[in-house]
């Protein structure tokens, strides 16, 4: 469980990077280097945007606020190499960011506010939109907040009679390869939120979406007590690492 840490608690740097002066990093590299370098970054940023910058580029524009006095290239090096790309490592758990030396509290809030930052921005896109027309978009969200979870999350998107998605929320939550989920509890909730339609969404940590015999059945159990009260169920979609599985594609509904 992750610790929850009073806001004091994390260096001031947080917040005053820009009035710090640049002291000599431990690599030996002088100030004005270090000055320059970030500099160059930034303009790179502005002037070709994120696409333009390779992922170590671009973590070390994050690490530059949360380590104002230090060549962070090698901690962002560091990081890609145990988590393997940007993503993994702004979704990665605080107990496995902390593990990396050089990592600490200052780091972790800076990935987090990122993670946040990007998982919110990505759902604003999607709530409150006709479903079908943007699709990809949803996709894109589910893949976002739930591919590099290391256990299985089992979320809901509800929509109304336009197939307007109203919510979006987490039903359960369970282990590397089980998650538990009750169909009265999912009707139940569509029917409280006045949803015309549902569709499920849960994640595979192996990577591997294809359905298992249990998600094949339990999907089946909720398109049963869905149709009994009129409510659709449009589609199961399990996210893998880079590809997702939709039931209604392969025929299962």
């Amino acid at each position: 469980m992750t610790t929850k840490r009073q806001f004091s608690e994390f260096p001031q740097l947080l917040f005053d990077q820009d009035e710090v002066h640049i002291q000599p990093a431990s690599s030996g590299k002088p100030p004005s280097y270090l000055r320059d370098h970030r500099k160059r970054l930034r303009e790179r940023l502005m002037i070709g945007g994120p696409e333009a910058m390779p992922d170590y580029e671009l973590l070390e524009l994050v690490l530059f606020r949360a380590i104002p006095r230090r060549d962070v290239k090698p901690l962002a090096r560091a990081l890609l190499d145990t988590f393997g790309d940007f993503n993994r490592v702004i979704s990665a758990r605080v107990e496995q960011l902390s593990k990396v030396d050089g990592v600490g509290d200052a780091v972790i809030c800076e990935l987090k506010i990122l993670e946040a930052a990007a998982h919110r921005l990505m759902r604003s896109k999607v709530m409150k939109r006709h479903v079908i027309s943007s699709w990809d978009q949803v996709l894109d969200y589910c893949h976002a907040t739930m591919a590099h979870r290391e256990t299985e999350q089992f979320r809901i998107l509800f929509l109304d009679l336009k197939n307007t998605l109203i919510a979006d929320e987490e039903q359960a939550r369970g282990t590397v390869d089980h998650v538990p989920v009750y169909p009265r509890e999912v009707v139940k909730r569509a029917l409280e939120l006045n949803a015309s339609a549902i569709i499920l969404v849960h994640n595979h940590p192996s990577g591997d979406p294809t359905p298992s015999d249990a998600d094949i059945t339990m999907t089946g159990q909720i398109d049963d007590a869905a149709r009994t009260l009129g409510i659709a169920l449009h589609d199961h979609l399990i996210v893998g690492k880079s590809c997702e599985f939709s039931f209604r594609a392969a025929g299962y509904l």
